[in-house]
């Protein structure tokens, strides 16, 4: 299996702070007389608490920086990917922006759809940053974008259910479809599932597939290394959930929750919903909505004979500046601010999961800020044998094709069989038309 291990949250800890010494700054130029003072766009998705997070940083900003207005643009993930791309093929995307992983093989296949970084060293710093950690950026030898953070998703529970159900968080896979039938007696849920939302439905049955054949689902170049066969299981497993009560069919999701967002569902504020598998750099939406210290984090989960890998991490978002800016040293002044800022690096806190920068990261040790479920998050996925996400696996059209497998399967319009096979030829022909 072709591991690019997380090596990213051990860099950004121990690793990082003991090679680097003092982590002292490095000579990139920080803003000042020579930079003009206009305006810059900054756009990026997320919950309520990085919002507020990130207002609270550009407040900061504008306090020091008084001739660079940053201009906020922000929403929620669902819609954005898509209004992001029509300011992108329009000419009219924000001068900084928020950008996910996949949106480099989309918007940028030959390195030049962002400006290059690395023509912006005199006002931004990577040299807290491994070289690891910037080739998830790097498309062509160009330097798109810079990740914030890596990450992975992990499962968090809420304590006070499990707690009165006299049940302990699983640890094998086992273990969860066994508390489908406990939970079930009470009509809760041991944990569920976003279908819609990031793929996290398939994310899961990817892993488990993962960890027992150990092939990848999709490579790094984009090849589809999952058998149709491997599909099936994946859709059996998938299924298994749904029969043996450990998470809701999409129909009864549908009907309770609308077009909620999980994190948004009454079902999971009110515990009937007592789980869920969400990014470490994401967790905080979850968290806000329940009383403080309710979400905890539980294991990943292993079959217990030995195998635990195939868990998957990826850079978290990243940040790129517009190849159309009429601003880049400016743009560039800001993505250091947030990337390395120590008094910056206090206000964002993990709320895009644990810096990737070592001048943020140690601002946070020492104003004890280093804590919380996503340094939880980061230490679990950092002690396995994790697996790197291909970008070509968060395209949105790959989820389109296994959330529709996914619920044929649930409705019951299609086998295992049949739906796998479907989805093997159409991710087959997909993905080589966008390897070309």
């Amino acid at each position: 299996m072709n591991r690019r291990v997380l090596r990213a949250a051990a860099c950004c800890c121990a690793l990082t702070l003991s090679a680097c010494g003092s982590g002292s700054r490095g000579s990139v130029t920080p803003p000042d007389g020579r930079l003009d003072k206009c305006t810059v766009r900054f756009s990026w998705w997320g919950g309520d608490d990085r919002h507020e997070a990130t207002l609270k940083a550009i407040e900061l900003w504008n306090q020091k920086h008084p001739d660079i207005t940053i201009t906020p643009e922000y929403g929620g993930w669902d819609g954005w990917q898509e209004k992001v791309a029509a300011q992108f093929s329009g000419g009219k995307e924000p001068d900084v922006m928020q950008i996910n992983y996949d949106w480099l093989v989309t918007m940028s296949p030959d390195g030049k759809g962002f400006y290059d970084l690395g023509q912006l060293s005199e006002q931004l710093d990577t040299s807290g940053i491994s070289d690891e950690i910037l080739s998830f950026g790097t498309v062509e030898g160009r330097l798109n974008a810079v990740a914030v953070s890596v990450t992975g998703r992990t499962f968090f529970y809420n304590s006070d259910v499990y707690r009165s159900a006299g049940a302990s968080y699983p640890e094998t896979w086992d273990e969860l479809i066994a508390l489908g039938i406990k939970f079930g007696e009470n009509g809760i849920y041991p944990l569920d599932l976003d279908i819609q939302s990031g793929g996290t439905a398939w994310y899961l049955a990817a892993v488990y597939v993962q960890q027992t054949t150990g092939r990848e689902f999709i490579d790094m170049g984009g090849n589809l290394g999952f058998t149709e066969e491997d599909i099936k299981a994946a859709l059996d497993f998938y299924k298994k959930l749904e029969d043996e009560h450990v998470i809701r069919t999409i129909r009864t999701r549908t009907d309770e929750d609308g077009n909620a967002a999980l994190y948004q569902s009454p079902e999971f504020i009110g515990g009937r919903v007592a789980g869920v598998l969400e990014w470490g750099s994401s967790v905080g939406k979850y968290e806000s909505v329940l009383p403080e210290g309710t979400l905890e984090a539980g294991p990943l989960l292993s079959d217990g004979r030995g195998n635990d890998g195939g868990w998957l991490v990826k850079p978290s978002m990243l940040y790129a500046v517009s190849r159309n800016t009429d601003h880049p040293d400016e743009a560039a002044a800001f993505v250091d601010f947030l990337l390395n800022d120590a008094d910056c690096a206090k206000v964002l806190g993990t709320t895009r999961g644990i810096p990737s920068s070592r001048y943020a990261l140690e601002s946070l040790e020492k104003s004890g800020l280093l804590t919380g479920l996503s340094k939880q998050s980061s230490d679990m996925l950092t002690s396995e044998r994790t697996v790197t996400v291909s970008p070509y696996m968060e395209l949105a059209r790959v989820k389109d094709m296994c959330n529709e497998a996914l619920e044929k399967v649930s409705y019951g319009t299609a086998d295992t069989e049949a739906a796998a096979a479907e989805l093997y030829a159409s991710l087959e022909t997909y993905l080589e038309k966008t390897r070309k």
